[in-house]
């Protein structure tokens, strides 16, 4: 038998873990941001990397997905649709943002580009099961 597209399954939790890291990981994203406005110093850069930026850039754009990635996390977290696909983005956008960031903070951008897939995953594959 077929299932139906507005049944809730067990996975909705997904989603739920997907809004609270969202809105989590944005907190975090935009506090890397201002650290790197403020004191650009603490970043120690490594030479000859393929993508270099100013540290103060990296910041700006860090702080301005944070903020967004958090709006969007509040969003998802009351069901609006059109929140998952703008999530999706900027989550996705955030893990190419790390990635690029890798040379400044190895570890910390490892570690969110893997949330970030988990938070894509989640809004890609259940987000239909909160929908508003």
């Amino acid at each position: 038998m077929a299932k139906n597209n507005n049944e809730v399954t067990g996975w909705v939790g997904w989603i739920g873990f997907a809004s609270f890291m969202m809105i989590l990981g944005g907190i975090f994203e935009a506090f890397v941001g201002i650290t790197a406005i403020v004191k650009d110093s603490f970043f120690v850069v490594t030479e000859n990397y393929l993508v270099t930026f100013d540290v103060t850039t990296w910041g700006w754009l860090h702080l301005a997905l944070g903020i967004l990635i958090v709006a969007a996390g509040f969003a998802v977290l009351r069901g609006k649709v059109w929140a998952r696909t703008v999530g999706v983005l900027l989550v996705l956008a955030s893990a190419i943002a790390n990635l690029a960031f890798l040379p400044y903070y190895p570890l910390w951008s490892l570690i969110v580009i893997f949330i970030d897939l988990l938070i894509a995953y989640a809004l890609i594959v259940h987000g239909h099961e909160l929908a508003d």
